[in-house]
């Protein structure tokens, strides 16, 4: 995974996950990390004796994590070769932490792209649009603009986009 912050780009590796303890390789150092879940779909990152609020909503290709005044964004390696290879990212697009529908984008059967956003939801005084992580056919959209939500609700089901079929060769077969 890559992390990047402020025009910079970091190699981030998760060695390990063990309960609330991740052990974490940034740019070839080990690191070692306590993770503790808040309520409020926040969380609390413990590293040695620092500890700092965390908040995190998924963004088309990337994961947004809020540090402080800071973001950050968790872009997986593999999603390119996903891409490539073709199929559908996600099944689902979830809520990533508790709040507002403010906007539904799209309607059942609607073909959607890689990157296009879906929702607009609203969260701790913030507008957050969620989009496909791949062409998509919309199958359902389970939300409705004024609908509160709850960390983790199906807000949209997907289905794999029709894959172009090949061009014909303008023979006739007798």
């Amino acid at each position: 995974m890559k992390l990047k912050s402020g025009g910079r780009e970091f190699e981030v590796e998760i060695i390990a996950r063990e309960g609330r303890a991740i052990r974490a390789r940034v740019e070839g150092r080990e690191i070692l990390a306590t993770i503790d879940a808040l309520g409020d779909s926040s969380a609390i990152l413990s590293l040695g004796e620092r500890r700092f609020r965390l908040l995190g909503a998924r963004r088309k290709d990337a994961i947004l994590v809020a540090v402080g005044p800071r973001t950050f964004d968790f872009v997986p390696a593999e999603s390119a070769a996903r891409r490539a290879h073709g199929g559908l990212a996600a099944a689902e697009v979830t809520a990533p932490m508790p709040g507002k529908i403010l906007k539904v984008l799209v309607k059942d059967g609607d073909l959607v792209s890689a990157g296009q956003p879906l929702v607009v939801i609203e969260a701790m005084k913030m507008e957050t649009a969620l989009a496909a992580e791949s062409d998509a056919i919309v199958k359902r959209v389970r939300v409705a603009p004024g609908d509160t939500i709850d960390h983790g609700a199906v807000l949209v089901e997907l289905s794999p986009a029709p894959v172009a079929s090949a061009p014909q060769s303008g023979r006739e077969d007798r």
